[in-house]
């Protein structure tokens, strides 16, 4: 993307990125702590399915993405866009940013 963003945007995404991904990565274990809860399926069932969710979530941004300066504008497109951070996680960037992100999400949808 060609954007050019403020040198604030970039501190605030350096300094939200781990949190949003701890909260991400919580949201996604009590996923797995519900699928492992299911006393309908087997316990072979559960552990394949849970080793299949594992191995498609290590690909999601909101656990592996780019700490780089030149990725920060497609990393926040992308975390909205997977619903690892709200409209509200937003709030602090420029409001130029923002508008951006939330036309790229729109535009997906």
């Amino acid at each position: 993307m060609g954007y050019t963003f403020q040198e604030s945007d970039w501190k605030q995404f350096r300094s939200r990125i781990g949190g949003w991904q701890e909260n991400y990565m919580r949201k996604l274990i009590t996923g797995y702590i519900v699928m492992l809860s299911d006393d309908t399926k087997f316990p072979s069932e559960k552990f394949w399915a849970l080793e299949e969710k594992i191995n498609d979530d290590k690909k999601l941004y909101g656990v592996t993405c780019e700490r780089k300066r030149s990725a920060m504008v497609t990393n926040l497109i992308t975390l909205l866009y997977e619903g690892a951070i709200t409209d509200g996680d937003l709030n602090g960037f420029s409001e130029d940013l923002c508008t951006l992100v939330k036309n790229s999400v729109a535009a997906r949808e």
